[in-house]
């Protein structure tokens, strides 16, 4: 009885996000942003009443969250476990990610944001060199730890690693990647490595978009504390020539 519950409870799910409407509203907050109706609507390219429905089904099915804010409706993913989801879905379909605006891929892939933390190229060579130093050990498929040279390391950036471990979500996780096929940084260890990135101007971000720059300065720090050789012809370093307007991809 209850794997009957379970299993219509995954197809509601799925038919939930297979929805073009709604997997374009669902992809559309993959970076982390909190957004209205109206703007979901325009996303969506349906009319208001019918995104209220879509929002209200999505909400249902815990895949959304709504704040209240005054008068203002929010709606945003309801945790990183969705953007994660809907990322293991981008791999499997290969390249058929929705795409709302048809420019720049290339630096979307170099650099976004997967809800919390980094996502793309950049985010899985930082991945590979955790690994590859002994910084971050796999205790299992799911999870990582640091090791004491990782901690370290991640101390010496000031972030407060014995706090991320009290917080009620993984610390460390591989989060597979659309556009690599292979894993970047998720659990709080990964959104406190971007927030630190964003906050000593590492990379940037527009508020409307998922695509990270890597600044001049982020380029020579990560190279400098991580031992990573980052690769400049794929995508344009912010602050050494000019970047193009971010764009969002899926």
């Amino acid at each position: 009885m209850h794997a009957e519950h379970q299993d219509i409870g995954v197809s509601q799910v799925a038919a939930a996000i297979a929805e073009p409407a709604r997997t374009k509203i669902l992809c559309s907050l993959m970076d982390g942003h909190a957004r209205t109706s109206t703007e979901l609507a325009t996303i969506a390219e349906v009319s208001a009443s019918t995104a209220s429905v879509h929002l209200a089904k999505l909400k249902d099915l815990a895949l959304l969250r709504l704040h209240v804010q005054g008068r203002h409706r929010y709606y945003s993913l309801a945790d990183q476990r969705v953007a994660q989801a809907l990322e293991a879905l981008m791999v499997i379909g290969q390249n058929a990610a929705p795409t709302f605006k048809p420019h720049t891929p290339d630096r979307l892939q170099f650099a976004r944001t997967c809800y919390d933390h980094m996502a793309g190229t950049l985010a899985v060579m930082l991945h590979d060199r955790l690994i590859a130093a002994g910084w971050l050990v796999a205790t299992d498929e799911q999870a990582y730890r640091l090791s004491d040279s990782g901690e370290a390391l991640f101390l010496g950036l000031g972030i407060d690693v014995q706090d991320l471990t009290t917080l009620r979500r993984k610390f460390a996780c591989p989060c597979l990647d659309w556009s690599m096929r292979r894993p970047h940084l998720g659990g709080s260890l990964g959104a406190a490595l971007l927030q630190t990135a964003l906050k000593r101007n590492w990379v940037t971000q527009d508020l409307d978009s998922r695509a990270l720059a890597l600044t001049a300065l982020g380029r020579k720090e990560i190279s400098a504390r991580f031992g990573v050789e980052l690769p400049i012809e794929n995508h344009k370093i912010k602050g050494s020539q000019p970047s193009a307007a971010p764009t969002w991809i899926g």
